[in-house]
């Protein structure tokens, strides 16, 4: 806390407050021996919660130092009146806590309904909460959980680090089970040992749970996969007994949509959506239901037989609409719009900015470049190996100048460079290709990276030359679009410094050749690498690639990593290993032709996409244009402040969802209907691409505009309501039951007829009429300076202090 961000004053006995001539708080006296006065400009006092009962006291029992009093049911003295939150004081307790919170509502909820219902409800009381949770102060984590009591504490106590760690063991017959624990600096681990605490599983070395995660194996913590009390969506705090309880009460009509819209989980980060529905099947399996593993609600067909009917139709399909003509029907969505795009690139290797491919992709591919927060993008160029040449480090340090970009050597040993706006791209990746950086696919699912350490061309420990290994198996398979992203690495020797065996295939060096690695995963369910071969030559290591990587492409869900794809293969790791060795290296489906061959046409027809690009400026021009009727830009840092870290600039946090600058609102979805409205000409229809959302410029709002493959239009403002970034036109637009956009940072859903938030969200974005007419686009508006009063850009922007008053305007 006191590394230049706070001084903290221990033992400190406070005498006065002191006031200057202007009647202002300007010092703190001390009792304490010793101590000088300090000066100050404001002192805030941190008291706890104070109920704030004011309105209750005339109508209900309150305690005479605050609170409300209530029963095991919520209710207060007058039984038709029932208080939660803080300002319910049950059991001679306030709850300070958001989950508390929650179970008070889930009670009163129960007793209300049945009150209502004229029903008698014995069913749920309350009993108190627990009060674990974990938070973030001035950057660093703390968490607490269980009980702070036990038989024994162990302590870890690492002041390099700043990581401090307390857990409370109780002994039992059985063994030793975790009581509670308090974690400062690290709580990666919370969740786990919450659910460990929770359970009282008895746990056979304590002190294995003492060391922060990162600096244990990833097994030395084991949590029963199948523990109701598993966090699996830690954006919302949702359980694996949530989603089983969830499911089970849905019956056989449960989906993954009504999952996602009932429980929350899914709807944050997203990076659990596999483990739901692995979770989902099973549920589903159990009541002996059918499970549809549909692609989407336009295919009655899984991606692998999808991508079977694909590959064997002798019409050779490479366009969406045939593709669906011919196996789907209705228009698409954003589901299986970039999952064909990202099917037919991995079978034919084609241009995927070409023609009408460009409406297809992922907002991410769209701009070959990585959204970030504030709507700026990032820059990736590829580093075969980690190799870079001090010519290419020196532009890498100008082009960041130039731009004023954020500058980070990434885990995967090369540059991501920060903060680029969409219309500068072209120019940026014009400068890089010079020195012959090629795109890195940071923004594709695609190979990533080929780590590597020095090997035997430096190392005295290595065995094989790991770093020309590494960038030949990266100019190999740079490019390969597949249906997640994958990363690589080699080492030299088998002291794994480039730590292979937790990636998607990774090569480890012997004195006999290579050992291969497949399947393993980092990310958010580590998995070790399974061993398909050992002691092989370079040239049959990358025949087993060819082969592993084009099978996983033809027969992987989408957005399935290798690790999860691969125990899909049988019930256990023997069978698994067993049936890829099979099919990989004794060619057991007769396939293994077929996978050479196409692993040969991605070779021949690689392309590096940003070159494409810059070779052709006008031809993708309109792509990285920010506004279709303008020339005129708003840079990043009006649509969220950037503040100073370290010598470079960064995007201010994102406030918490639910604080001021979240979840916008305008002041009612009819705010500009008694405006003056009229028809503004905003350029030629052609210029907005069917499927594909187009921003605008009017005054000082960015609007965006949705061109549907049907001839409608719609128009509405560019800002998501969530996060308060202007992005809705990068989103992909469909129209399905009804025309809608998904937003691209966490894919909220939009009606654009009505604005209202789909799936059951309660957010809502204003909309305008719109139409072509005589060849041009049109949209009825308001004036620009009512407009502007409500959704400027400048209004809206996202900074560090929220503006004190609502954007108004009057007539």
């Amino acid at each position: 806390v006191s590394a230049g961000i706070l001084e903290v004053h221990c033992d400190a006995r406070t005498k006065a407050f002191e006031a200057n001539d202007e009647g202002r708080v300007s010092r703190v006296s001390f009792e304490t021996e010793g101590w000088d006065d300090l000066d100050v400009g404001i002192v805030v006092v941190s008291a706890g919660i104070r109920p704030r009962d004011e309105v209750a006291r005339d109508a209900v029992e309150c305690h005479e130092r605050g609170g409300v009093v209530v029963s095991d049911t919520l209710q207060t003295s007058d039984k038709d009146v029932y208080a939660v939150g803080e300002v319910a004081l049950h059991g001679g307790m306030i709850y300070g806590l958001v989950a508390p919170g929650y179970a008070m509502a889930d009670v009163a909820a129960d007793h209300l309904v049945a009150d209502l219902l004229g029903e008698t409800y014995d069913g749920s009381t309350f009993a108190g909460a627990d009060l674990s949770t974990k938070l973030k102060l001035l950057g660093c984590d703390v968490a607490n959980f269980g009980e702070a009591s036990g038989d024994e504490a162990l302590v870890w106590e690492d002041k390099l680090s700043r990581t401090y760690r307390k857990l409370f063991f109780s002994k039992t017959d059985d063994g030793w089970t975790l009581s509670g624990g308090i974690l400062v600096g690290d709580a990666d681990d919370y969740a786990e040992l919450l659910a460990l605490s929770k359970a009282q599983t008895v746990v056979e070395e304590p002190a294995s749970l003492l060391t922060p995660l990162k600096m244990r194996g990833a097994g030395a913590l084991e949590v029963d996969d199948s523990d109701p009390a598993k966090q699996i969506c830690s954006c919302n705090a949702v359980s694996r007994g949530d989603l089983e309880t969830f499911i089970q009460a849905e019956g056989e009509e449960c989906t993954y949509a009504s999952i996602k819209k009932c429980t929350k989980a899914g709807s944050g980060c997203g990076g659990c959506e596999p483990d739901v529905k692995k979770i989902l099947k099973s549920e589903l399996e159990k009541m002996g239901a059918t499970v549809n593993n549909n692609l989407c609600a336009h295919f009655d067909y899984s991606r692998p037989e999808l991508v079977a009917k694909i590959r064997l139709d002798e019409q050779n399909f490479k366009s969406f609409d045939e593709v669906l003509a011919a196996h789907g029907h209705g228009d698409g969505c954003e589901i299986c719009k970039p999952a064909v795009a990202s099917i037919l690139a991995s079978l034919h290797n084609e241009k995927v900015l070409e023609g009408d491919m460009a409406a297809l992709q992922d907002t991410n591919d769209r701009s070959l470049a990585n959204m970030q927060r504030g709507g700026s993008y990032s820059v990736v160029p590829r580093v075969p190996g980690g190799e870079i040449l001090p010519e290419q480090l020196i532009v890498l340090g100008e082009v960041a100048k130039k731009y004023d970009l954020y500058s980070k050597i990434t885990g995967a040993q090369r540059v991501d460079l920060f903060g680029a706006a969409k219309a500068d791209l072209p120019s940026i990746w014009a400068d890089l290709g010079k020195v012959g950086f090629e795109s890195g696919h940071a923004y594709g699912k695609a190979l990533r990276t080929v780590k590597s350490c020095v090997g035997s061309s430096w190392c005295r420990y290595g065995v094989q030359n790991s770093v020309d290994f590494a960038i030949t198996v990266e100019n190999r398979y740079k490019g390969l679009r597949s249906p997640h992203k994958m990363k690589s690495a080699v080492s030299g020797c088998t002291r794994e410094c480039a730590e292979a065996q937790c990636k998607d295939f990774g090569m480890i060096a012997t004195e006999h050749g290579y050992d291969l690695y497949v399947a393993g995963n980092g990310g958010m369910n580590p998995r070790h690498g399974a061993l398909l071969a050992s002691g092989i030559d370079e040239a049959t290591t990358l025949k087993y690639i060819d082969r592993f990587l084009m099978y996983y492409i033809l027969t992987a869900e989408r957005l399935e990593r290798t690790a999860p794809w691969f125990e899909r293969l049988a019930s256990n790791d023997e069978a698994r290993l067993k049936a890829l060795q099979d099919v990989i290296i004794d060619d057991s489906l007769g396939i293994c032709d077929e996978l050479d061959k196409r692993m040969e046409h991605h070779l021949a027809t690689y392309h590096d996409e940003w070159a494409e690009v810059v070779k052709n400026p006008d031809k993708f021009a309109h792509l990285f244009k920010q506004f279709a009727n303008t020339d005129e830009v708003q840079p990043a840092d009006e649509m969220i402040q950037f503040v100073e870290t370290r010598g470079q600039r960064r995007p201010v946090d994102w406030p918490a969802d639910g604080e001021a600058q979240t979840n916008w609102r305008p002041p009612s979805l009819s705010v500009f209907e008694r405006s003056e409205h009229a028809w503004q000409d905003f350029g030629p229809a052609d210029a907005f691409q069917a499927n594909l959302g187009t921003a605008v410029l009017y005054g000082k709002t960015q609007l965006a505009v949705f061109k549907l493959k049907d001839g409608s239009v719609f128009a509405t403002q560019n800002m998501c309501p969530h996060k308060q970034a202007f992005v809705l036109a990068q989103g992909i637009a469909s129209d399905g039951e009804v025309p809608k956009v998904a937003c691209p940072l966490h894919k909220k859903q939009f009606d654009l007829s009505s604005g209202k938030e789909i799936n059951g969200g309660d957010l809502e974005i204003v909309t305008f009429e719109a139409k072509v007419e005589g060849g041009r686009m049109m949209l009825h508006l308001p004036p620009r300076d009512e407009v502007d009063a409500v959704l400027a850009t400048d209004k809206l922007r996202v900074c560090s202090k929220a503006p004190v008053e609502e954007p108004v305007f009057s007539r």
